[in-house]
């Protein structure tokens, strides 16, 4: 897999703007990876049909809340685009802490139909390098032992498992 293009938005935007689109060439297929930047309802249509494929327990987002999501300087929504259909999202998450400014990856999911062909390692590779972009000095993320195939991506991106434990306080 090689990166094609890589463009900052340019247009009418100051210079550490974020980036505007990644394209990914993978077996003859190219990944087009983008910031979202409007939840309309092709992005409203996608979600409900990656989340339940994420999660059972959470509905996937209204457009109300994908419009929080994109409107919010601490988050940054990517979508992954195949044959110009949305087959995959990720969610950046930065802040700024007294040690310095940390970035999580959150909700990553690729349609079912779309695995294996570099939707996942598109989306993480605009993640790392936003991160980067936004002055982080680490990328965090979470994954069940049981998503193999994501935790080996994970690891060949150079992620590496923490010794900690993750607490979880339900609200």
């Amino acid at each position: 897999m090689a990166v094609i293009a890589l463009k900052s938005i340019a247009e009418n935007q100051p210079s550490e703007s974020r980036i505007s689109f990644i394209l990914w060439q993978c077996w003859g297929m190219s990944v087009v990876v983008e910031q979202a930047t409007i939840a309309n309802a092709e992005l409203v249509e996608a979600f409900n049909r990656l989340i339940p494929q994420l999660s059972s327990s959470n509905p996937p987002p209204t457009q109300a809340q994908l419009a929080t999501i994109i409107e919010s300087p601490s988050t940054v929504l990517f979508i992954a685009r195949l044959d110009e259909h949305i087959v995959g999202s990720l969610t950046l998450a930065t802040f700024a802490i007294p040690t310095g400014v940390r970035a999580w990856i959150e909700d990553v999911v690729v349609d079912g139909s779309s695995r294996g062909h570099g939707v996942g390692e598109a989306l993480n590779q605009a993640a790392i390098l936003e991160a980067h972009h936004r002055g982080a000095i680490t990328v965090e993320l979470t994954s069940r032992p049981s998503r193999e195939a994501a935790n080996r991506l994970y690891q060949r991106l150079g992620f590496v498992a923490r010794e900690t434990n993750v607490y979880r306080y339900t609200l």
